[in-house]
C-alpha cells in the first residue's frame, strides 16, 4: 500500500475502535461538527491518524468534564494555536471541578456522619434512611 494510502485507511467502524467509541458516537461527533466527514472513496469514507487524533482528543476533553461546545471551541483553538485561551478555558475547568470535588467531600462527610449514627443505634429507623425520607417529604412538598 501507498504511504498516502495507509494516512487515509481506515473505515468508520476502525476509527471508532482506534478512538474507544462506537460508529454511531463518531457520527454524532460529526453531526455535532467535531468530527469531519471524509469524502467518499469507492462507497466508503476513509480516516486517518489526524482523524483518530481529533476522536481521542474528544474523549479525553469530555472526561476532563468540558462540554461538547467547550471541545469544540478547543479544537478550533488547536487549529489556531491560541494557548492563552485554552489556558483561560483549562482553568476555568480547573475551578468548575474544584467546585464539584468540594460538593462531593461535602455530600461524602454528611453520609460517613449519617453511617456512624446507623450503625451506633440497635433501635428505631436508621438515620441514612430516615434522612432520605425527609428529602422525599421535601420534594413532594415542592410539587
Amino acid at each position: 500500500m501507498v504511504r498516502s494510502q495507509e494516512a487515509h485507511a481506515l473505515s468508520i467502524s476502525k476509527l471508532a475502535d482506534a478512538g474507544g467509541v462506537g460508529v454511531e458516537t463518531v457520527r454524532f461527533y460529526q453531526r455535532k461538527g467535531l468530527l469531519d466527514v471524509p469524502p467518499q472513496r469507492g462507497g466508503i469514507r476513509r480516516y486517518g491518524a489526524e482523524d483518530v487524533r481529533r476522536l481521542r482528543f474528544i474523549r479525553q476533553a469530555q472526561a476532563a468534564g468540558f462540554r461538547l461546545s467547550e471541545i469544540k471551541e478547543l479544537l478550533a483553538l488547536d487549529a489556531g494555536e491560541d494557548r492563552a485561551r485554552a489556558n483561560e478555558m483549562a482553568r476555568m475547568r480547573m475551578a468548575a471541578l474544584d467546585q464539584e470535588i468540594a460538593s462531593l467531600r461535602r455530600a461524602r462527610e454528611a453520609l460517613a456522619r449519617l453511617a456512624r449514627e446507623c450503625s451506633a443505634g440497635s433501635s428505631g429507623p436508621c438515620p441514612i434512611l430516615a434522612s432520605f425520607a425527609i428529602e422525599d417529604e421535601v420534594q413532594q412538598d415542592d410539587k
